[in-house]
């Protein structure tokens, strides 16, 4: 390793450890948390031949993924679903848009028996940049398969700190700081024509699950919830649920939604700390793969206008914005607007473009 990439790895751990840190009240800074030491010769940079017009697309079984495969499958370009230890979910998720299992690429991968000894001495543990692992297994995986794109599903809103204030983020390796870093590596240690991005930066949490609406056959098979990932199901009690319930709100009916998650989540009174922490009455977002409070406020606005939820379910009232107008506007706003910050080739742009327009139609 060079200095710069010294520098390059202790910034991925600093800040995706950050939630670890907070969490644990671990105080420390970027140069001294660590030392790394390079041993042996550095690797050359891979010259292998790329296909420009083949994508990996990395499915975790979430409504993300799905908008991403659906949209790529239908344009012009070779299309593989890319699985890391696949879950029902993402299998469910690759068989309905059409793709066999050996259409896909499928990646396992183990954990090492010593770190989980370590958790049982009591050791610290606590959430890791799981996205930037992906990120690597992804690119040997293209380099692999000849493909030279890679294209996540991380939206805009992954770039808002978890902590307001802080750079603590539990999305830093989803967010286009960290898009950008990896895509800076990949140019100079493995490949300097490997595409890595994320296809659906230009949107925000709003506009996906606008997307998500269009795809019927998907709603009742995803799963955006890690924690019943080994149960297959939603558990109706955590932000993430929640938060997928009311972001797909103004776009589904109730009676769906309730289907879907086995009960009528903004009844549930229990919930209510986990609504403050979303719509941002709380100091704190939840350290959990959520939307910003801007879309919240938004959507349950939304959703009470369309007369698709009820103004005075428990949730909805204590949030207090069935009659903020302002969420009128934010509503408008972040169905339509852009986000120009992103690293899509302009074929790739064009196709959000244009899934936006023909949706609307």
């Amino acid at each position: 390793m060079d200095e710069k990439q010294i520098a390059w790895w202790k910034k991925l751990y600093f800040h995706g450890l950050g939630e670890f840190f907070y969490l644990n009240g671990v105080t420390t800074d970027m140069e001294s948390f660590m030392e790394i030491i390079p041993e042996g010769k550095a690797g050359e940079i891979s010259t292998v031949s790329l296909n420009s017009q083949q994508v990996l697309v990395p499915i975790g079984g979430g409504k993300d993924s799905v908008v991403s495969l659906e949209l790529l499958k239908n344009s012009c370009l070779k299309v593989r679903p890319f699985l890391l230890n696949p879950r029902e979910a993402s299998l469910r998720s690759i068989d309905i848009a059409g793709f066999s299992e050996k259409e896909a690429v499928v990646v396992n991968r183990t954990l090492d028996p010593e770190l989980l000894k370590l958790n049982e001495a009591g050791f610290l543990n606590g959430h890791t940049p799981f996205s930037a692992l992906l990120a690597f297994v992804a690119a040997f995986t293209a380099l692999l398969s000849g493909a030279g794109n890679i294209a996540l599903s991380n939206e805009s809103s992954a770039n808002q700190s978890t902590v307001p204030g802080s750079k603590i983020n539990h999305q830093y390796s989803k967010s286009f700081e960290f898009e950008q870093d990896f895509d800076w590596y990949l140019k100079h240690y493995i490949h300097p024509r490997l595409h890595y991005f994320s296809f659906l930066r230009p949107l925000d949490e709003l506009q996906i699950a606008y997307l998500f609406s269009k795809f019927p056959q998907h709603h009742f098979s995803f799963r955006s919830f890690n924690v019943g990932s080994k149960t297959d199901s939603w558990c109706g009690n955590c932000p993430k649920c929640l938060f997928t319930y009311v972001i797909l709100s103004p776009f589904l009916p109730q009676e769906k939604l309730e289907k879907i998650f086995g009960k009528n989540l903004l009844e549930d009174e229990n919930l209510f700390p986990v609504m403050d922490e979303l719509n941002g009455k709380a100091a704190v977002k939840p350290f959990e793969c959520v939307g910003t409070p801007e879309e919240v406020n938004a959507a349950l606005w939304k959703s009470v206008e369309m007369k698709n939820v009820d103004a005075q379910f428990p949730l909805v009232k204590m949030a207090g914005n069935a009659e903020n107008r302002q969420n009128e506007q934010g509503f408008k706003s972040l169905l339509t607007k852009l986000n120009r910050e992103h690293f899509l080739p302009e074929n790739f742009f064009h196709i959000i473009k244009q899934a936006l327009t023909d949706a609307a139609v």
